[in-house]
C-alpha cells in the first residue's frame, strides 16, 4: 500500500468498527539513526502482521519533570527526521505540538497532529491544530472527567475539521499514579469519533522516580486487552529497542523485541471482538 493510500485510509476512519491500527514509536527523537532504525523494524512487523500503523516520536517533550531531563532534538531537526522517516519507509507519522505557532510548521510534514494530555484544554492550541485540516489526535487530560472531552472535540470542530481521534491515557490517582477507568470508553465512543487507548502512558508513574517519571510496562498487555475488548479503533504504544537506555519514558516503553507477539495477540482479539455484537442491557 502506498503512503497516499495509507493516509487516505486513516483519514477515512470515522468510528471504531474497522480493524485496529496502531500508533508506535519511541517517546522522543533521540537521533536520526535511531528513528530510522525503529521505523524500519516496526514497519517490517506491520507488513508481516498486515496492520496499519503510524510512526510516533516527539521533537520536544516540553513537560519533562526536571529542567535537566532530555527534551528532544528541537522542531527543525525533529521535523527533518520525521520527514525522512515518512519518505524513506512510506509510513504516516505523528508528533505533538505544544504551542499554536507550531501547528502550520508541523502540518507541512506530519499526517497526524497530537495534542498532549496536559494541553488538552488550550483553546488556541486546539483551534490552530484544527485549522491545519490534518487528523488531530486529542489526548484526554489526566485531570478532567471524560464528559469534558466532548467540549474539547467541539473546539476543534469549530474550525470545520472533523478528523479527530480521542485518546484515553489514564486519570491521576493520588500521587505518582494513574488509573484507567474503563467506563470512559463507551462515553468517548458516544462522541462519534475513533477512540485510541494509550497503553504505555496509562502505566506511567508521573514523577515516580523523583526527577523523572517511572512506570511498569508489564501492565501494558493487561490494560490493552481490556481496551481492545471495548472495540476501540487504535492502540498507542511507545516502543524502544533498549528501554533501559531510553532518553524518555523508558520504564513504560514496550520492548521492541517483544512487540510482534504482543500486537499479534491484540489483532486476533480485535478481530474476534469486532466480529461479534456486544449485548446491551437496559
Amino acid at each position: 500500500m502506498s503512503l497516499e493510500s495509507k493516509i487516505n485510509y486513516l483519514s477515512g476512519v470515522t468510528g471504531n468498527s474497522d480493524p485496529i491500527f496502531f500508533i508506535l514509536g519511541p517517546c522522543v527523537i533521540e537521533s536520526e539513526e535511531h528513528s530510522l532504525k525503529m521505523a524500519e523494524q516496526i514497519k517490517n512487523i506491520s507488513e508481516k502482521l498486515k496492520f496499519n500503523f503510524i510512526f510516533k516520536s516527539s521533537f520536544d517533550k516540553a513537560n519533562r519533570s526536571a529542567i535537566s531531563n532530555y527534551r528532544g532534538v528541537g522542531i527543525d531537526q525533529g521535523l527533518r527526521i520525521l520527514e525522512k522517516v515518512r519518505t524513506t519507509f512510506e509510513i504516516p507519522v505523528i508528533t505533538d505540538i505544544h504551542e499554536p505557532n507550531q501547528a502550520d510548521l508541523v502540518a507541512d510534514v506530519v499526517d497526524v497532529i497530537q495534542i498532549p494530555a496536559f494541553l488538552c484544554r488550550q483553546t488556541d492550541l486546539l483551534v490552530a491544530a484544527g485549522e491545519t485540516n490534518k487528523i488531530i489526535n486529542l489526548k484526554k487530560g489526566q485531570f478532567i472527567p471524560v464528559e469534558n472531552m466532548e467540549h474539547l472535540v467541539k473546539k476543534i470542530e469549530s474550525t470545520g475539521n472533523n478528523k479527530i481521534w480521542v485518546t484515553e491515557r489514564g486519570y491521576t490517582f493520588g500521587y505518582n499514579n494513574l488509573i484507567v477507568d474503563y467506563r470512559n470508553f463507551p462515553v468517548m465512543k458516544s462522541f462519534g469519533k475513533p477512540v485510541v487507548f494509550d497503553a504505555t502512558h496509562s502505566v506511567q508513574r508521573p514523577g515516580g522516580l523523583g526527577c523523572s517519571s517511572g512506570g511498569d510496562r508489564s501492565l501494558a498487555p493487561t490494560l490493552s486487552v481490556a481496551a481492545v475488548v471495548q472495540g476501540v479503533a487504535s492502540v498507542f504504544m511507545e516502543v524502544h529497542d533498549e528501554p533501559e537506555k531510553a532518553l524518555c519514558d523508558g520504564p513504560n516503553s514496550v520492548r521492541l523485541s517483544q512487540l510482534e507477539g504482543f500486537l499479534k495477540y491484540l489483532i486476533d482479539l480485535d478481530h474476534f471482538v469486532k466480529s461479534k455484537k456486544m449485548p446491551e442491557l437496559s
